[in-house]
């Protein structure tokens, strides 16, 4: 074997050499990361909706998830000490170890300070009633000469005072002015939206929630909130609607139920408008 020869094979041993080594060392990191960091070890989140704080310890406990209770709401209708919302949200994947960080009824509700919404317009009495952690209640209208104004504030059917302290949660009705000459609003499209958004959006168009229909579907406080708009009565865009009318909803967790925009001459009539 010549001089040149030898070099060439050295060489060429060496090159392999140095691959077989990266990929040694690729392969290798790979390996350690897998086990630090669980790769493809991943673990669905649970559903802890309307759940104690105890079951829902036991819960993770057993899928090696932890749980920390870092904010409370008081809903009315939710039982007390129960969770309302969780974060990942259920049905999220997630690695051995991971807290899951809860939301939850308060026992006794908060107090908060009722505004004074005398003067203000309905949409503004909306933004300082939720900012305060109260709900919208019933909109009662009467004639005066700009409509919309707000002139009383009500809860439980008796005017209330600005700075009375008050549950948050509570439902606050407004006494709104009604102008003859600009009195009528239409009902609003709220299929396929969920119970809040719809009953948002049906305060926004100066309407009130006669009642509010479940089907079969809708079985608990959880469904309920998963549950969306598929009818009302009256129906959308069927025609012009004194300011104050009431709507009644009808809700489930069926989307097939929920109609296709356009449906049942939903264009033609928005056109028509």
């Amino acid at each position: 074997m010549n001089i040149k020869n030898f070099l060439f094979n050295r060489i060429t041993v060496n090159v392999l050499a140095g691959i077989v080594l990266v990929i040694a060392l690729i392969l290798g990191t790979r390996i350690m990361l897998d086990k630090i960091t669980r790769h493809n070890h991943e673990i669905t989140v649970p559903d802890l909706t309307n759940k104690s704080v105890a079951e829902a310890g036991r819960i993770l406990s057993a899928g090696h998830m932890r749980l920390d209770v870092i904010d409370s709401v008081y809903v009315r209708r939710m039982g007390k000490g129960l969770i309302y919302r969780q974060n990942p949200s259920p049905g999220s994947k997630v690695k051995e170890g991971r807290r899951i960080l809860l939301t939850i009824n308060a026992v006794n509700p908060k107090k908060v300070m009722m505004p004074n919404l005398v003067g203000y317009s309905m949409r503004q009495a909306k933004a300082e009633i939720l900012s305060k952690g109260l709900q919208i209640g019933r909109l009662e209208y009467v004639t005066d000469i700009a409509t919309n104004n707000v002139l009383q504030q009500l809860h439980d059917g008796r005017e209330i005072a600005a700075g009375t302290m008050i549950e948050s949660g509570s439902r606050i009705d407004l006494v709104l002015g009604l102008n003859n000459d600009d009195c009528v609003t239409y009902a609003p499209a709220v299929t396929g939206l969920r119970y809040m958004n719809a009953v948002e959006a049906i305060h926004d168009n100066s309407l009130n929630i006669k009642e509010i229909i479940f089907d079969e579907t809708v079985r608990d406080y959880a469904d309920s909130l998963d549950a969306v708009v598929f009818r009302t009565d009256p129906d959308y865009g069927e025609e012009p609607l004194l300011m104050g009318t009431e709507l009644s909803l009808y809700l489930t967790t069926d989307i097939s139920k929920v109609p296709v925009p356009g449906e049942d001459g939903e264009e033609e009539n928005a056109e028509n408008r």
